[in-house]
């Protein structure tokens, strides 16, 4: 399975993004997924995650509210709408999936992976 993750960009603070993530190799509808995050000089973080079946979602209470993350099964596409943006959701946003139907939130749950986003949000 191949990720590629696209969408990112310099939005000012209270604005929106919608990153896409394209899977190739294997179908959204046989993965559960997720997004994370990467802010220079810290680790990587969890924000969404989608269930396999895709009805159930985890977010991280950072983000709670203010990001969606969904799919589309005929393109298989996967996708994180992020909206109010704050200084604070700058980062490397990769995407990542795993053949499994239930989602995860840690890093090493996840067996497939995007190269990543850049985020920007300035104040």
């Amino acid at each position: 399975v191949q990720l590629q993750a696209y969408g990112g960009g310099l939005v000012q603070a209270g604005g929106s993004l919608r990153l896409s993530c394209a899977a190739s190799g294997r179908n959204f509808s046989d993965l559960s997924a997720g997004w994370f995050r990467q802010a220079s000089g810290k680790e990587r973080e969890f924000v969404a995650a989608l269930m396999r079946s895709g009805d159930g979602t985890y977010y991280a209470s950072s983000v709670k509210g203010r990001f969606t993350i969904s799919r589309d099964i005929a393109n298989n596409m996967l996708y994180l709408e992020m909206n109010n943006l704050k200084p604070e959701d700058t980062a490397v946003y990769y995407c990542a999936a795993r053949p499994y139907m239930m989602l995860r939130i840690d890093i090493k749950g996840y067996d497939y992976w995007g190269q990543g986003t850049q985020v920007t949000v300035s104040s």
